[in-house]
């Protein structure tokens, strides 16, 4: 009987010892490949928000470019930084302008026309850029045209195309933000822009 009882006392560790050896190991297994999926959510995310940066032609405007053997390219360390505060700003004279034409600067930073002269803002993660901006900030700024994302700011520019993205689902806008967030921060301040009687 006692050995019986020995026996089932045993049996009983072993299983317990088992068990608990068990829930040690798949603890940190589970936690990590929970970070995991969390990290590649997150990756996929700044993916996707690239491509959504790409196909909406962010670059076109708020890049600097030069010219290149394929035309204009982007300047590497520049991306989306917006209008180069050490560029100067031409005077637009042309009488075309105040029959309600516009105009670009040869890379596309700055436009020309009625209302004024206007300049691509900076999209970096820097605080010159959207460096202190919330999400909420530049889902205002993309879906009603605010600047700087605030309610009370004054409308932005043309040839800003916010209109085009009212209906942006709230996962791509924080795509685009969650990409922005992750490039490469630029310091510059873009000019404010310029009136229409001072052109």
């Amino acid at each position: 009987m006692k050995n019986k009882s020995l026996v089932l006392i045993i049996a009983i560790g072993i299983i317990s010892s088992s068990m608990l050896n068990s829930c040690k190991n798949d603890t940190p297994k589970s936690i990590e490949s929970q970070n995991q999926v969390i990290e590649v959510n997150a990756e996929n995310e700044i993916i996707r928000g690239k491509y959504l940066v790409g196909i909406m032609g962010c670059n076109d405007c708020h890049s600097p470019k030069r010219m290149g053997v394929n035309g204009p390219e982007i300047i590497p360390g520049l991306m989306l930084s917006g209008y180069p505060a050490d560029r100067p700003i031409i005077k637009f004279t042309d009488p075309l302008i105040k029959e309600g034409f516009g105009m670009f600067y040869p890379d596309a930073t700055a436009a020309a026309g009625p209302w004024g002269v206007s300049f691509a803002g900076n999209l970096t993660p820097d605080e010159t850029g959207i460096g202190n901006w919330s999400e909420e900030q530049f889902k205002t700024a993309l879906t009603k045209g605010k600047f700087k994302g605030l309610e009370n700011a004054r409308m932005l520019l043309p040839p800003m195309p916010w209109f085009n993205y009212i209906e942006m689902k709230d996962e791509d806008i924080l795509a685009v933000f969650n990409y922005l967030k992750s490039i490469e921060p630029v310091s510059n301040i873009v000019p404010a822009p310029v009136s229409p009687e001072d052109m």
